[in-house]
């Protein structure tokens, strides 16, 4: 891997970046942590200045491989502080920079929560101790998630935190969810809800259904997301705010997040590769690896957020991490804890989507990088010359198989162990330095 003071260079690589219509087979130079050169002759042309300074170039021949911006995702569980057992920063940002991420975006929902200062000064400061891809907590709505007293947004802000979010608990409260957009919009932050009418789910393990009802589970009914996602978007028009909804799963809420950006309403949304892929037919058999929430749902639902995501409709891929020990999951179904792992099979899971549906691979590039950095708040990842070097190198025709035994995950919680995947990371790029490069098997 380059040192300080090298030059890194990708010759013959095909450059994609829609953000600034770039596409072709090209040569691109990182120079000083950025992007200091884009062009068919750009390795030829700067032999000269190496040979002048004496500087060491590492030269990687990316024939027939992409080079993108590198991926943000919107929604993780790193489970520190709390639950180091099952992922910790360290190992959480490790799995997400064999994705391709540069940019990981952190959920509250430790032990303690990250309802104050202290505990996203503390996931930051782990997360410098890496010094990999960049973590960006998100601070709780209210204080223990408990959705009643409002946290100190000014002071997580200040210390760090992008957004705020009650994940895994839905505010459920009109009023409060009022008062944090409110509160929330004077520091531009986005408001980020967990959509689900806890009244309506009490008790649910999955998706209510045919295959619910076959394997006598109980069952969660989509109106349970979309009630909530129709009241939170009609505050979001009231007050003005930013919102985004995560991990949307159901046709209703698709048709309510159309109906808002037809209206101009500040909302934006995401979708996880499990939702886009998996009905709740991967329930059958008591499969607890794909049990989470929200429940996977029909193949309507599916084909509906899908064209969503290719329309534009929801903006962006998030992963929805969520590492799980086997204590979590080798259990009966009702009794297991709901979530996969996802940073490091993200991009082998989707790009399959771009030859078999609308999807296109320039819109799953956005996806996956500039749209989500914008609902951070974050600098989207470039090609352009001058930008941060935050890249992604990935083979294309490469398939391949999640093996756990080499996972960087501490947990293996996921129903695509030893599925033909598409699409393999070689390396990524992230604040100007190599931070994982695949070693050739």
């Amino acid at each position: 891997m380059p040192v300080d003071g090298e030059v890194l260079i990708f010759r013959n690589v095909r450059a994609k970046d829609p953000a600034c219509e770039l596409d072709a087979v090209v040569d691109v130079v990182v120079e000083e942590g950025r992007v200091s050169r884009v062009g068919v002759d750009a390795s030829e042309s700067l032999k000269p200045e190496l040979l002048a300074e004496q500087r060491r170039a590492v030269v990687i021949d990316a024939s027939n491989r992409w080079l993108l911006p590198a991926f943000v995702d919107l929604h993780a569980h790193l489970r520190e502080p709390g639950h180091e057992y099952k992922e910790d920063v360290h190992s959480g940002l490790r799995a997400a920079a064999a994705g391709g991420y540069a940019h990981v975006c952190v959920m509250p929902n430790t032990n303690p929560v990250n309802d104050t200062r202290s505990v996203t000064e503390l996931m930051l400061r782990r997360a410098r101790e890496f010094n990999g891809p960049r973590l960006h907590p998100i601070g709780a709505i209210t204080v223990g998630q408990r959705g009643e007293q409002l946290t100190e947004m000014a002071d997580l802000r200040d210390a760090g935190a992008i957004g705020v979010s009650d994940d895994g608990v839905c505010v459920m409260n009109s009023q409060v969810m009022r008062r944090a957009l409110e509160y929330a919009a004077n520091f531009d932050m986005p408001v980020i809800q967990h959509c689900e009418d806890h009244d309506l789910t009490q008790g649910a393990d999955m998706h209510e259904g045919e295959v619910s009802s076959r394997l006598g589970l109980r069952g969660w009914p989509r109106v349970a997301e979309d009630v909530i996602l129709a009241r939170d978007v009609l505050l979001a028009e009231y007050t003005g705010a930013r919102y985004h909804a995560a991990h949307l799963s159901t046709q209703g809420a698709v048709r309510i997040m159309q109906e808002a950006k037809s209206r101009g309403i500040s909302a934006t949304a995401e979708v996880t590769p499990h939702h886009l892929l998996l009905t709740d037919e991967a329930v059958i058999g008591y499969q607890t690896a794909c049990k989470v929430n929200p429940p996977l749902r029909e193949r309507g639902d599916v084909d509906a957020l899908v064209n969503a995501l290719a329309d534009g409709v929801i903006d962006a891929v998030a992963t929805d991490h969520a590492p799980h020990s086997s204590l979590e999951k080798d259990c009966e179904f009702s009794a297991a804890s709901p979530g996969l792992i996802g940073l490091e099979l993200c991009f082998g899971l989707l790009l399959g989507l771009t030859d078999t549906s609308r999807l296109s691979l320039n819109r799953l590039i956005d996806a996956l990088s500039t749209a989500p950095a914008k609902i951070a708040g974050i600098a989207p990842p470039s090609l352009q010359v001058g930008s941060a070097a935050e890249l992604v190198l990935v083979d294309p025709e490469a398939t391949w198989e999640f093996d756990p035994r080499h996972a960087h995950s501490k947990s293996h919680n996921t129903p695509f162990s030893g599925k033909p995947l598409k699409g393999r990371v070689d390396m990524t790029v992230a604040a100007g330095r190599v931070v994982f490069q695949r070693t050739p098997s």
